[in-house]
């Protein structure tokens, strides 16, 4: 299965792209889902955050389905990182990309044309030992322009304690940083690390409750720490881009039409997978 993160096929291809690896601001005075004061922090930190999509009963449901996909995907030899472009092979991952709720949300920063192509568990489970370096998801994605969001699901209570994201405030606006290949001394679950966050911009804690979403720019700065509580910390992380962003590398095939449409054709309006 292709990986959103981790060592990709055509790593060093992807290095050569020539992308616009730039924030573009949304321009937006009369959103719908979200309020002109969460357009303007997205704008000018790179993230939002705390936003409730699902109550107490549907996260729960939700939980315990991945629960159950999560130990077929164990006993199949996988890790619980292993889980990626899930909307391409099950059924129920794909609707809670195409989730109206959600949608609504990414439409107001991107546009009317979206395009949904990546679905990706992180799962922490408890003391796995594990740190998600300081990266850009736009290092490992082979798309241009650079209008694109990642929207992050908390599954489970996401806190300090059971190593939930943080953000660098503001690191969106310093375009593409410099990275270098991680240590496997590091324990990182991906395969590059941004040094000295700090000087991008102030570490936020995206603390989360289970139902809740955050979304932030394919630019931002951020990571998480190991795990070394007693609980897991799972997220579904679900990627979005404006219709006009174009894809290498067939990427295109991942996509998925959830608002307005591709004029061009570009993407491949892949369909509900009959597998739940």
């Amino acid at each position: 299965m292709q990986t959103d993160f981790k060592m990709i096929p055509g790593q060093t291809d992807l290095d050569t792209l020539e992308r616009d690896l730039r924030f573009h601001p949304t321009v937006n005075p009369g959103p719908n889902a979200l309020s002109t004061a969460q357009i303007e922090q997205f704008n000018r930190d790179g993230y939002i955050r705390g936003i409730r999509i699902f109550d107490d009963a549907q996260i729960t449901s939700i939980r315990s389905y991945f629960d159950a996909l999560l130990a077929k995907v164990l006993a199949a030899g996988g890790d619980s990182y292993s889980i990626s472009t899930a909307h391409a092979r099950y059924g129920r991952v794909y609707d809670l990309l195409t989730e109206p709720r959600i949608v609504a949300c990414v439409k107001d920063l991107l546009g009317e044309n979206v395009v949904a192509w990546g679905s990706h568990f992180f799962c922490k489970m408890p003391h796995d030992g594990k740190a998600v370096a300081w990266h850009q998801d736009a290092s490992y994605w082979p798309l241009t322009p650079s209008k694109a969001v990642t929207v992050w699901l908390a599954i489970d209570d996401a806190d300090v304690e059971n190593a939930c994201m943080r953000f660098i405030s503001g690191s969106h606006h310093h375009g593409h940083l410099t990275y270098r290949p991680s240590n496997p001394g590091e324990h990182n679950v991906l395969n590059q690390s941004i040094d000295n966050p700090e000087q991008y911009g102030t570490p936020v804690d995206d603390i989360l409750k289970a139902g809740e979403i955050s979304i932030h720019s394919d630019l931002l700065l951020h990571g998480s720490e190991a795990n070394d509580s007693d609980r897991r910390r799972c997220g579904l992380t679900l990627r979005y881009c404006a219709a006009e962003v174009r894809a290498h590398m067939d990427w295109n095939q991942k996509g998925v039409i959830v608002s307005g449409s591709d004029p061009s054709g570009h993407w491949s309006n892949r369909q509900r997978p009959a597998t739940e």
